[in-house]
């Protein structure tokens, strides 16, 4: 699937940055920048699919020269603190080829060149070996300042003022987005890329009725593997292709992100099912069926969804078990089969509580109720809070107060007694 991204970040001189160490870089040359007195050499640098430079159309001829490019970008700017270079950086689709991809960046980056007359250094990336295979991108590195005949002249303060900045670059992510979809759409592919947030495609979902689209943006960020964990997920989901076996994750983030997913898949084809049984129905109802007919009309359409995935030996609710069952622990310690670690803990959380509430949260989750749990054999009575007590003092009747307060005033003369006779026997020794 497709998948979207656009980010813009500024070269500033204050961060310890310059426009010729971010150039050769990006591109894997050598630069020697004459400010600095430093040499750039990024030659090793591997994984560059392909790079170019394109300016305005009167810009002088020095400016396809990326050494003096960025170091004229440099001279130009005289503040410590200055913005040399604007990179921006696009996730290309996996889905098209590697032609498409050149030219969608290229038409880009033309475009960025023709808006706002600077000249344009791009990076073709391919993925890294130990990477996502799948991420093509590219690194779009534009000058601050419009590139004319003369050499650089004015900034391009369009881009940097609080007021236009965000509009135009929320201009130019929709033009990516289009190049990609036009891309896509030659290649054949269903999926589409969106540059909008999730908020605003949700909204956008409920205004056309689309329910389950916007539940499924309005879900939680899934887990983040991280480089390592992903890189060991590949490895382990490539080799159970190639065995020809059922992928397991062999990472405890692995196994939470996999059994989400499932679980996300299984909950969307069940929406699809009732979604073509109720269909069914209404239009059995509709064409005179009864309402016994149209039912069993709705049950087979839904089964029929199966069938024609390619699933007859397992059916949903196997397959929502098999998601369920997922939950257990993945430690190395060895454990019986049959045991949901998840849930024992979380009841062993549970009755950490004291009183009655945890109690009644670990007997809910065991499938008992509220009046089970009061008649529960053996349990043993929670003992009173000190409010309660206090409560239950107050409460007392005056005549059983005075009652106890004469035995304990007797106690007091049997105890002072006993104390009398002791020094007695002390004085006579």
């Amino acid at each position: 699937m497709a998948s979207y991204h656009l980010s813009v970040k500024t070269i500033k001189r204050s961060a310890g940055r310059s426009a010729t160490a971010a150039a050769a870089y990006r591109v894997g040359e050598r630069i020697e920048c004459q400010r600095e007195g430093r040499v750039h050499d990024y030659t090793r640098k591997q994984g560059i699919e392909e790079t170019f430079i394109l300016t305005p159309k009167d810009a002088p001829d020095w400016a396809l020269d990326r050494s003096k490019l960025w170091n004229e970008v440099e001279a130009s700017e005289t503040r410590r603190n200055s913005v040399t270079a604007r990179e921006w950086e696009l996730a290309l689709p996996s889905e098209i080829s590697a032609e498409d991809r050149s030219q969608i960046t290229r038409n880009f980056a033309q475009e960025l060149v023709s808006r706002y007359g600077v000249a344009v250094d791009v990076a073709i990336h391919a993925p890294h070996r130990e990477g996502d295979q799948r991420n093509h991108h590219a690194h779009v590195l534009t000058s601050t300042r419009k590139l004319e005949a003369e050499g650089f002249t004015a900034k391009t303060r369009v881009l940097d003022s609080a007021k236009t900045g965000g509009v135009e670059i929320e201009q130019m992510r929709g033009l990516w987005a289009d190049l990609q979809n036009r891309a896509l759409e030659r290649a054949g592919e269903k999926e589409r890329v969106n540059h909008r947030s999730l908020e605003t495609q949700r909204d956008a979902a409920l205004e056309r009725g689309d329910q389950l689209s916007a539940e499924e943006l309005d879900r939680d960020p899934e887990l983040k593997l991280g480089p390592a964990a992903n890189s060991m997920e590949r490895r382990a989901k490539a080799m159970a292709e190639r065995q020809g076996r059922e992928y397991k994750p062999v990472t405890e983030r692995g196994a939470v992100v996999h059994a989400a997913r499932q679980a996300r898949a299984a909950f969307r084809e069940m929406r699809e099912r009732l979604d073509i049984a109720r269909e069914t129905y209404e239009a059995e109802r509709d064409a005179g069926q009864g309402r016994v007919s149209a039912g069993l009309a709705a049950l087979r359409a839904a089964a029929a969804k199966d069938r024609e995935a390619g699933r007859p030996g397992e059916g949903f609710r196997e397959r929502l078990a098999r998601v369920t069952g997922q939950s257990e622990d993945r430690d190395d310690a060895p454990k019986p089969e049959g045991r949901n670690y998840t849930r024992e803990r979380l009841k062993e959380i549970m009755e950490k509580d004291a009183g009655r509430g945890g109690q009644a949260a670990v007997h809910k989750l065991d499938g008992h109720s509220d009046p089970e749990l009061g008649n529960e054999p053996g349990r043993e009575e929670s003992k009173p809070s000190v409010n309660q007590r206090l409560k239950g003092v107050l409460n007392k009747p005056r005549e059983k107060l005075e009652i106890e307060d004469e035995r304990d005033q007797e106690k007091e003369q049997e105890v002072e007694k006993d104390r009398d006779i002791d020094r007695g026997r002390t004085h006579s020794l």
